[in-house]
């Protein structure tokens, strides 16, 4: 039990490793612009040790999004089903927002995803994954509340919140300066929130 323990913080940190290494390099040269390769050669592991641990290069920059959706389940069931569900989403994206790196590193990773076809179509995929995670507590706040329940309610109000943060990314990069939160609040309220 104790050697299977070692092994998995093992594991966990080379993952970490590979991938704060991957993420500099993309940064610093472009991701369509650094190789497999390059990335194997600055960690120092080989190509097969590679995809022991990624899928696919998009992997590296988008395994953190899937694990934020869990994150926002978690954040979203922490807050009182009392609480309507587009108020209930907001705050469940700003409190795992909260432990997001700054601004700088933020932007740098945002236009990196914007800015490059594949790994914008990634990350549809993985919010559509957020989307699963999140339905049945909008699901049970629709039922609490009075509201209607029904299919596809709660799919919609999900998709939309998620739809939401992601136009608001996409402002904020165009505006220097803007706020995120803000940018999320103007889009939600334009969706119908």
């Amino acid at each position: 039990m104790k050697d299977d323990r070692l092994w998995t913080r093992a594991r966990r940190a080379a993952h970490a490793e590979i991938a704060r290494t991957a993420m500099e390099l993309f940064l610093e040269q472009g991701f369509e612009n650094t190789t497999i390769d390059q990335i194997v050669a600055a960690t120092g592991i080989s190509r097969r040790s590679f995809f022991r641990y990624f899928g696919t290069k998009e992997d590296v920059v988008l395994g953190d999004l899937a694990g934020e959706g869990a994150k926002v389940q978690e954040a979203l069931e922490a807050v009182p089903l009392d609480v309507p569900p587009w108020e209930a989403i907001e705050e469940a994206f700003w409190r795992v927002a909260e432990r997001a790196p700054g601004d700088e590193v933020m932007r740098k990773e945002a236009e990196m995803l914007y800015g490059t076809p594949s790994l914008r179509a990634r990350s549809i995929e993985k919010h559509l994954q957020w989307q699963e995670l999140m339905v049945p507590n909008i699901q049970r706040r629709l039922e609490a509340g009075g509201g209607d329940a029904r299919p596809p309610a709660a799919d919609a109000i999900v998709a939309s919140a998620i739809a939401c943060l992601d136009v608001a990314g996409q402002a904020w990069l165009r505006e220097p300066g803007s706020d995120l939160r803000e940018l999320y609040r103007r889009a939600a309220r334009a969706a119908g929130a």
